[in-house]
């Protein structure tokens, strides 16, 4: 199951509604990671949209729930406008809310990403033995994302991936790459010793560092093309 809501519209398209929070991240003196505001909203923009995009959406509106004050609103604006700017999407409205009546001690914000479907998306596969697997880049949580930057999937690549006719897009978040897996294919039941990779499985990938792609044996070598070094090679033996 994805980290969304579906809502469906008369006519066979639907509306994706993706969300994604942060929590001690920021500027603030008791933040357990100090970075500028406009990467805490960048990075919480990029989960929201990726998990939209990966279900079939088209991102539309943006919508911002800001804990850390006043005056961080307008780089909070600026990292999901550079987002927007990575996935070359336009016209995407920005709004949201900011609690000014209290100051937190720690900085927090939640962020919401509409998106609309086409009804002739298709985002799902069952598991085979025919179909291939990737996790393009590594799991990194914390100031890892920030030290190990290299390794994190850009969201321009993520994009043209996304394009690719055909493959399935999982981002991987705080529960690691296995208990992805398990979402991707529920009726399935996936185990460590099932899965055959030299990334960790295990750990928290935060805001969606890297991200799994299934595909046909015939496009991976364009994926490869396309993700470069961050590729790497996920098996499942059943």
């Amino acid at each position: 199951m994805r980290d969304i809501v579906t809502i469906p519209f008369s006519g066979g398209d639907s509306l994706i509604i993706a969300c994604d929070n942060s929590g001690a991240i920021g500027m603030k003196e008791q933040d357990h990671v100090h970075v500028p505001y406009e990467t805490v909203a960048y990075y919480a923009f990029r989960v929201a949209a990726m998990e939209c995009i990966a279900a079939g959406g088209d991102p539309i509106s943006v919508l911002v729930h800001n804990f850390c004050g006043n005056e961080p609103w307008d780089e909070l604006v600026g990292g999901i406008k550079q987002g927007l700017s990575e996935l070359e999407l336009a016209d995407v409205s920005i709004s949201g809310s900011t609690e000014s009546n209290f100051q937190l001690l720690q900085s927090a914000i939640g962020l919401v990403v509409l998106g609309k479907k086409s009804s002739a998306k298709i985002t799902d596969f069952a598991l085979d033995n025919y179909l291939k697997f990737a996790v393009i880049g590594l799991p990194l949580v914390g100031n890892e994302v920030i030290e190990q930057n290299d390794q994190v999937a850009p969201l321009s690549i993520f994009r043209e991936v996304s394009l690719i006719k055909g493959a399935m897009l999982w981002p991987v978040g705080s529960k690691g790459i296995l208990y992805e897996l398990n979402q991707m294919f529920p009726n399935e039941k996936i185990t460590q010793d099932m899965v055959f990779t030299s990334v960790d499985i295990i750990k928290s990938a935060g805001p969606s560092t890297c991200f799994m792609a299934c595909f046909q044996p015939d496009q991976e070598e364009i994926l490869r093309k396309i993700t470069g070094d961050l590729f790497h090679t996920l098996e499942i033996k059943k």
